[in-house]
C-alpha cells in the first residue's frame, strides 16, 4: 500500500517536472517572437534624417568616397617616405656553379716573409711546395685538387645621387596636396548630390500630398455628384465625369510615388545603405529666404575658390615639379657602390667549408663615379622629348584653366540670373495659388448651389493644384540653385542661405 502511495506520489513529481519543462519552453518561444516581432517593427520603421545628418552619413559611409580616401592614404604616404629614395639598394646573392672543364689543379696563396728563404723549393711545417719571394710576402705553388663544383657568397651595395632626386621629393608633396583637393572636391560634391536629392524628396513628397489631396478633392466631388444626381439636380452625365476624373488621377499618383521610391534608393546608395532603406525627412519650415547676390563678387570668389579650378591649378604645379626633375636629370649624377664575394675552392660536397681560411677566394671593391648621361643631351633623344612633351602638357593646361575660368563666370552668370528669375516667379505664384485658392473656394461653394456644373469646379481645381506644384518646384529650384552657386565660388553649403 505505501510503495503504491510512493509511486503514485514520483509519478505527480513527473508529470509536474514535465509540465514546469513545458511551461518554460513555452514562454522563450513567445519572447523570442516577441522580440522577433519587435526588431521587424524597427527595421521597418523609416530613418529619421536631418539634412546634415544625411551629409554626415554620406560622408562617413560612401563607396565612392572612401576610394577618394584610400587614393589620398597612398598619396600621403608616399610623401611621407619620399626620402626612402636615398636608401642604398643591397643585394646579397648565393651562387653553386659547375664548370663544363676541370681546371688546373695548381693555385697560388700568399704566405708571410720567411727569413734566408731562397728560390728553392722548401718544405715548411704547415706548407709545402715552391715559395717565390716578392717584396710583398712569399708565393706558393700549393698543388691542390679543384673542385668542378663552386660556392660562391655575393654581397653587393649601390646609391645614385643626383639633383633631379631633391625635386622628385617636392613632386610627391605637391602631389600630396593634389590628392588631398581632389579628396575635398569628392566630399563637396557628395555633399552637394546629397543636399539636392534630399531637396528632390522633399519635393516628391510634397507633390505626392498635394496629388492624394487632390484625389480626396475629386472623391468628395463624385460624392456630390452622387448625391446630386440621386436627388435628381444632376444628369447621370456629370457623375460619370466625376468618376472617369477620379480613375484618372490614381495613373498620376502611382508614377508619382515610382519616381519617389526611385530616389529614395538613389539617397540610400548616397547613404552607403540599403536600397530598401525608407527615409523620414525634416520638412523645410519658415519661408523661403531669398538671398541679395552681388554677380561680380560671386564671379570673384569662383575665380579663387571653386574645387574645379583649384584642382587644375595643383595639376598644373604638378607638371612643373615634374618638368623640373627630367631637366635635373640631365645633370651628373653621383654613384656609389661596394661589392664583395668570397669563393669557396674546394669541393663543397667532400671537403668541409670552414676548416680554412685559405679555401675562401674573397674579392670585393669600393666604386665611387660621376657620370653624365651625353645622349639624353642631343635634342630629338628620348628624355629631351619628354621634357617637350611635359611643356606641350603644360601649355595644354594653361589654356584650360583660362577656359575653365571663363566658363565659370558664365556659370555664376547663369546661376545668379537664374536665382533672380526664380525668385520672380515664385513672388508671382505665390499670388496665382492664393488667387486659386479663392477661386477653387468659390465655384465649389456655387456648385453645391447648382449655380455651376461640375466642369468648372474640375478646371479651377486643378489649376489650384497647378499653380502649388510650381510655386513648390519654384522654391526647391531655388534652393538647389543655391545649392550649385555655392560650389561654384567654393564656399561651404549654407553660407549663403544664411544671409540676410
Amino acid at each position: 500500500m505505501k510503495k503504491n502511495k510512493r509511486n503514485a506520489k514520483r509519478s505527480r513529481c513527473k508529470h509536474a517536472g514535465a509540465l514546469v519543462v513545458l511551461f518554460s519552453l513555452a514562454m522563450i518561444v513567445l519572447l523570442s517572437a516577441n522580440l522577433q516581432a519587435q526588431s521587424a517593427v524597427q527595421s521597418t520603421a523609416p530613418m529619421r534624417l536631418t539634412m546634415d545628418q544625411a551629409v554626415d552619413l554620406a560622408l562617413k559611409n560612401n563607396l565612392g568616397l572612401e576610394s577618394s580616401r584610400i587614393n589620398l592614404s597612398t598619396k600621403k604616404r608616399a610623401s611621407d617616405l619620399s626620402w626612402n629614395q636615398f636608401i642604398p639598394s643591397v643585394t646579397i646573392a648565393g651562387v653553386i656553379n659547375r664548370d663544363n672543364e676541370k681546371a688546373d689543379p695548381t693555385v697560388v696563396r700568399v704566405v708571410s716573409p720567411l727569413p734566408g728563404t731562397t728560390g728553392m723549393p722548401i718544405t715548411v711545417e704547415g706548407i709545402s711546395g715552391t715559395l717565390y719571394p716578392t717584396g710583398f710576402g712569399l708565393f706558393v705553388s700549393d698543388p691542390i685538387a679543384m673542385s668542378q663544383w663552386h660556392i660562391v657568397g655575393n654581397i653587393q651595395a649601390q646609391l645614385t645621387i643626383s639633383a633631379a632626386m631633391f625635386e622628385n621629393i617636392n613632386r610627391l608633396r605637391i602631389d600630396y596636396e593634389l590628392g588631398l583637393i581632389n579628396y575635398d572636391k569628392a566630399k563637396i560634391q557628395l555633399e552637394r548630390d546629397v543636399r539636392k536629392s534630399y531637396h528632390n524628396i522633399l519635393l516628391l513628397q510634397e507633390n505626392v500630398a498635394l496629388l492624394r489631396g487632390s484625389f480626396e478633392n475629386v472623391e468628395r466631388q463624385v460624392q456630390m455628384a452622387q448625391a446630386n444626381y440621386n436627388a435628381g439636380l444632376a444628369p447621370e452625365l456629370v457623375l460619370l465625369q466625376a468618376r472617369v476624373a477620379r480613375e484618372n488621377m490614381r495613373p498620376m499618383i502611382d508614377q508619382v510615388e515610382n519616381g519617389l521610391k526611385l530616389s529614395m534608393a538613389s539617397f540610400a546608395m548616397y547613404l552607403g545603405m540599403d536600397n530598401t532603406t525608407s527615409f523620414e525627412l525634416i520638412p523645410l519650415t519658415g519661408g523661403l529666404n531669398f538671398v541679395p547676390l552681388d554677380v561680380t563678387e560671386m564671379i570673384s570668389k569662383a575665380a579663387q575658390g571653386k574645387p574645379d579650378i583649384m584642382e587644375l591649378k595643383q595639376t598644373i604645379l604638378m607638371l612643373e615639379s615634374v618638368r623640373r626633375t627630367q631637366v635635373l636629370s640631365l645633370t651628373p649624377a653621383l654613384n656609389i657602390s661596394w661589392s664583395s664575394m668570397s669563393a669557396f675552392i674546394r669541393d663543397p660536397w667532400k671537403d668541409p667549408w670552414f676548416d680554412s681560411k685559405d679555401d675562401w677566394r674573397t674579392s670585393g671593391s669600393l666604386t665611387i663615379s660621376l657620370g653624365l648621361r651625353l645622349h639624353s643631351l642631343i635634342p630629338f633623344s628620348q628624355d629631351f622629348q619628354g621634357i617637350k612633351n611635359t611643356d606641350d602638357q603644360l601649355k595644354t593646361a594653361s589654356i584650360g584653366l583660362a577656359q575653365l575660368i571663363q566658363g565659370t563666370e558664365i556659370e555664376v552668370y547663369n546661376i545668379v540670373l537664374s536665382l533672380e528669375r526664380t525668385q520672380t516667379n515664385s513672388q508671382a505664384l505665390s499670388q496665382t495659388v492664393a488667387l486659386a485658392e479663392q477661386s477653387y473656394r468659390l465655384t465649389e461653394q456655387a456648385y453645391r448651389a447648382g449655380l455651376q456644373d461640375y466642369f468648372q469646379v474640375q478646371n479651377a481645381e486643378q489649376s489650384l493644384r497647378q499653380a502649388r506644384v510650381q510655386l513648390l518646384e519654384q522654391q526647391f529650384t531655388y534652393l538647389n540653385g543655391l545649392i550649385d552657386l555655392e560650389y561654384a565660388i567654393g564656399v561651404p553649403f549654407g553660407t549663403l542661405s544664411t544671409r540676410r
